[in-house]
Parts: structure tokens; C-alpha cells; sequence
């Protein structure tokens, strides 16, 4: 009798300390995916003042393409709205790499702003930003993989259900704003590569991170 009481108290302390390792390993999850999530709303916000400098600069030399101004103008706006889940950002951004992309293609019909050191600088600064945010998407994709794993496997959903800790979203933009046309001011020409998108759709590498999810 004494032995099984012995027994019966081990397992349920053994259920206890796996209950409770399962349940920090969910809030440290929790707690990188919000602090990957902060670094890339920094990086948006850097972008979205950078779009809104660079229109200002067209519009001293190309204010009569109105139309063009507005819906980059209209994007921004959109992407700056608060409170967007991730999903909904990342279609926000996406929409406004696809404005963007279309008013650098226009650039091209005007030497005089292409030769502008304004507008040179804050177009190096933007493509330094989209550069820095698909590094920040890579890492916070990787996290909110090991945290969804972790939240629908067997048996630590268990424990996620009781400590309310849920799934979190994926920041992807859409496979459309990847093919926008990006003007190359070094060399004169166009790239394939969209302003505004996340490149390096490459599986991540995050120091110290793991790889990113492929199916996002």
C-alpha cells in the first residue's frame, strides 16, 4: 500500500513538473514572437516614412502624375493603420510595394529626379529597410513555427489550452507584390525585384534561430 502511495505520488509530481516546463516553454515561445513581431513594426514604420519622403520628392518633379501619387499616398495610409493583425499587414504592405513599384517605374520617364541626391538617398535607404525587414519576417516566421508547433502537438496543446495560448499568424507577404518592377538608379535599368516586398524567400537563418516555415 505504502509503495503504491509512493508510486502514485512521483507520477503526479512528474505530471506537475512536466505541466509546468511545458507551460514557461509556452510563454518563452509567446514572448519571441511578440518581440520579433516589435522588431519588424519598427521597420514598417521606418518604411512608411521613408514611401511618404520619397513622394513628397516626386511630386516636386512629377506632380502631374496624380494618379500614381494618390494610390501609393492611399496605400501608405492603409498600411499605417493600426491595430492589423499580421495577416492583415502583411496584405497592407503588399498592396503598397505594388503602388510603389508602379511609381518607380514611372521615375524612369525623369532623368532630372533620377539624378536628384534626395531622392538617390531615400531610395537607398528603402531598399537597406525592405532589406531589414525580410530579415526580421525570416526570424519571426521561424518563431511563430516553433510556437504553433508547439501549441497543436500532443501533449503540450494540452497544456496550451488551459493556459490560453493560441496560434499566431504568419507574416507573409503575397506572391503578386514579389514580381513589381524595382528601378535600379546605379545602373539605369530595372530588376525584378519589388520594392516594398520581402525579399529572400529563401528558408531563414536567423542567429541562433531556427528555419522558417515553408508552408506560410
Amino acid at each position: 500500500m505504502i509503495v503504491a502511495v509512493v508510486v502514485l505520488v512521483v507520477l503526479v509530481l512528474a505530471v506537475l513538473g512536466w505541466g509546468v516546463v511545458t507551460y514557461n516553454r509556452l510563454v518563452r515561445l509567446r514572448n519571441l514572437v511578440e518581440e520579433a513581431w516589435r522588431q519588424i513594426d519598427v521597420e514598417l514604420t521606418r518604411r512608411h516614412d521613408l514611401v511618404g519622403n520619397l513622394v513628397e520628392t516626386v511630386k516636386g518633379y512629377a506632380s502631374h502624375e496624380r494618379t500614381t501619387l494618390e494610390e501609393v499616398v492611399a496605400a501608405r495610409s492603409r498600411a499605417m493603420s493600426p491595430g492589423q493583425s499580421p495577416a492583415a499587414q502583411a496584405e497592407s504592405e503588399t498592396v503598397l510595394g505594388q503602388a510603389l513599384g508602379r511609381l518607380l517605374a514611372v521615375v524612369e520617364a525623369y532623368p532630372d529626379l533620377k539624378a536628384n541626391e534626395s531622392f538617390l538617398a531615400l531610395q537607398t535607404e528603402l531598399a537597406s529597410t525592405e532589406d531589414r525587414i525580410a530579415s526580421a519576417r525570416r526570424y519571426y516566421n521561424a518563431t511563430v513555427r516553433d510556437l504553433n508547433t508547439t501549441v497543436e502537438t500532443v501533449p503540450s496543446n494540452l497544456v496550451a489550452g488551459m493556459a490560453g495560448v493560441r496560434r499566431a499568424e504568419y507574416f507573409e507577404a503575397e506572391e503578386a507584390s514579389r514580381t513589381a518592377p524595382r528601378v535600379d538608379f546605379g545602373s539605369g535599368g530595372e530588376t525584378t525585384t519589388p520594392p516594398g516586398t520581402y525579399r529572400g524567400a529563401e528558408p531563414p537563418t536567423p542567429p541562433g534561430g531556427p528555419a522558417e516555415p515553408g508552408g506560410a
